[in-house]
């Protein structure tokens, strides 16, 4: 889209929009460290303006001391001053154009590593609440956005004043008269451009949604969990028709749309025309009585031509601005979210204490409610509908418990009792409310990120894989792994096997969230992942749930390898599994109803018996 349409599809909305305080100080630093090319930038655009005015001055002594004048001389060097000037030009076309990249890609590039790396260090409960689309909007189309102002809108705005000015000043100074005539004209110019270009902005809105409602349908249907749903659920003719009529949508759109721009173009050619036939008109009468000369005329109309789009572009700066600058403030809403889970400036390396004391582990008066929206996320970022803002209800209340290291403690209990939550501050996902989460008896507030995650490993009851190899998914948890060293780890998993049967072995890619392989084979992968990490304190958040009996024999050895000599945190819904926990906690509601070994608990005759038994009575049933 020609750079002069561009400025007339933005919502015109946005110049009412109240923008933070701050936020042009704010957008200036991310330009700070280009300011010596944006000095050049402005440099070229001064001269490239200059050199646009100077052009028709030329021809018009060309015209009239040369060529009326009959002066071969004159003709010869205006002509040659033209053309130098022509090949001037061009280079600082291509000076322009490559600083104006140099300076935008390297305001996307800041950009949107800081909004990454922001984003990276943002806790659990924030992504739990953002939808991925909107987010990564702001990394690709916000950015882009925000990076506009250091280069197109900058260009437009001091290009288009440059070039008005230095045409203005050598219309003015040829013809004072047929200036003002000139300029009688331009409302009957600009006042249809804003007029159609409001037209425009919202039909480029709605392209907008319609594009969202189209990538949003491909992308819920073409991933695997998506596809596996559509294929046992979904009607191919129902769904490839649902898909034609929003692409139907988008094509009759983009055909008025087409139709709206053409007549926009060719509305502001004619009223160009008809000002450049008006001057040409007058001027012409006025050459003709000797009042000005054929060069004036000619130089006029030329300069005329110069003078209409920059103005036009000109009035609806204020939308150019605010657009970009817009751009800039949901940027920086992103980055002034501050992490509910952060570390602190002196914290500590917890391998260390663990290298000297084991990695104990103990929770300690624990209390904890799930974050409200306000507290990690933005409305913006979340949900069409408005999130709630209200406090939720505490989901831990003072569960205590300790073990020492290299012992295994079992989370059991009903569905809501708090059981994983218990394992997400163990891996500070969250932090605590009240009370303290301590390995090595080290609260996990006061440890580096780093180092926890280097202590702590997790295998869930869904293992995630990434759309890659089998050894990349695998170094994704220690990168300078050898082969052997994976090689290793994928026999301690129990899959050693299954990867050496497969035609491409390590290099075997396990296709979008792993669904290339059956669960049970997934499971092993991530107990392999997290052999190669060999973590001093694993977390199995119901690993083997899902699984038949001869899968979760399976990856139950594996387990074993993966804990033995490993402080564990077990959450299991099958009791059978946790029988030789060391210590065995019951959470009923948030907390902590019953603690102790599988014997003790079932003699005392509570919750964990009653569970026991209920269990029992299943199996016999299902037996």
């Amino acid at each position: 889209m020609p750079r002069g349409m561009r400025t007339f599809t933005q919502d015109p909305s946005v110049k009412d929009h109240k923008l933070a305080r701050g936020t042009l100080p704010r957008a200036l630093t991310f330009a700070r460290p280009y300011r010596g090319r944006l000095a050049v930038f402005l440099l070229i655009l001064t001269v490239s303006a200059a050199a646009g005015a100077a052009g028709p001055l030329i021809f018009r002594r060309l015209i009239d001391d040369g060529i009326a004048g009959g002066d071969r001389g004159v003709v010869v060097t205006m002509a040659t001053t033209a053309a130098l000037l022509a090949v001037a030009s061009a280079g600082l076309t291509l000076a322009q154009r490559y600083v104006s990249t140099a300076i935008s890609e390297g305001i996307v590039l800041d950009l949107r590593t800081a909004v990454f790396d922001h984003v990276q260090r943002m806790p659990l409960a924030f992504f739990a609440r953002t939808r991925t689309g909107a987010l990564v909007q702001r990394l690709n189309g916000d950015v882009n956005g925000a990076q506009s102002a250091f280069t197109s809108t900058l260009q437009t705005v001091v290009s288009n004043a440059l070039t008005i000015t230095f045409t203005l000043a050598a219309m003015i100074a040829m013809s004072w008269r047929l200036t003002l005539l000139s300029l009688v004209l331009l409302p009957v110019f600009v006042l249809p451009a804003r007029f159609m270009g409001r037209r425009l902005a919202a039909m480029q809105r709605q392209g907008y949604d319609l594009s969202a409602d189209t990538s949003q349908l491909m992308n819920e249907r073409f991933n695997v969990a998506g596809a596996h749903l559509a294929k046992i659920f979904g009607d191919p003719e129902r769904e490839s028709a649902q898909f034609r009529e929003t692409v139907a949508a988008q094509r009759a759109l983009s055909v008025r749309r087409a139709m709206f721009s053409t007549w926009f173009r060719l509305g502001l050619s004619t009223v160009a025309s008809v000002a450049v036939a008006v001057v040409y008109g007058v001027g012409g009468l006025q050459a003709i009585r000797g009042e000005l000369t054929v060069g004036v005329v000619i130089a006029l109309t030329s300069l005329l031509g110069r003078l209409y789009g920059p103005i036009t572009s000109m009035s609806n700066v204020q939308v150019d601005v605010m657009t970009a600058l817009v751009s800039f403030e949901r940027v920086l809403e992103v980055l002034d979210l501050e992490p509910s889970v952060a570390e602190r400036p002196a914290a500590r390396d917890l391998r260390l204490d663990v290298a000297a004391r084991g990695a104990s582990l103990s929770l300690d008066g624990v209390r904890f409610r799930y974050p409200s929206a306000s507290e990690v996320s933005l409305a913006s970022l979340e949900a069409v509908a408005a999130p709630r803002r209200d406090a939720t209800d505490d989901t831990l209340r003072s569960v205590s418990f300790s073990v020492p290291a290299g012992a295994m403690v079992a989370l059991v209990g009903p569905s809501g009792a708090g059981k994983t939550t218990v394992s997400q501050l163990v891996t500070r996902m969250y932090d605590p409310t009240d009370g303290s989460v301590r390995i090595a008896g080290q609260d996990l507030r006061g440890v580096t990120l780093s180092s926890l995650r280097d202590t702590v490993g997790v295998v869930s009851q869904e293992a995630h894989l990434f759309h890659d190899t089998i050894a990349a998914n695998l170094r994704y948890a220690r990168p300078t792994a050898t082969d052997r060293e994976l090689e290793d780890a994928l026999r301690g998993a129990h899959v050693w096997d299954l990867v050496t049967s497969l035609p491409e072995g390590l290099d075997t890619v396990v296709g979008d969230r792993g669904y290339r392989l059956s669960g049970g084979e997934r499971q092993r992968l991530a107990i392999a992942r997290l052999l190669l990490k060999a973590p001093d304190v694993v977390v199995l958040d119901e690993a083997t749930a899902h699984l038949d009996s001869e899968s979760e024999a399976v990856v139950q050895a594996a387990l074993d390898t993966a804990l033995h000599g490993r402080t564990s945190l077990v959450i299991a819904h099958r009791l059978s599994t946790v029988r030789a926990a060391d210590l065995i906690v019951v959470l009923d509601d948030g907390r902590a109803v019953e603690q102790g070994t599988h014997e003790e608990l079932l003699a005392a005759g509570g919750l964990y018996a009653t569970l026991h038994a209920t269990q029992f009575a299943d199996a016999l049933t299902a037996a």
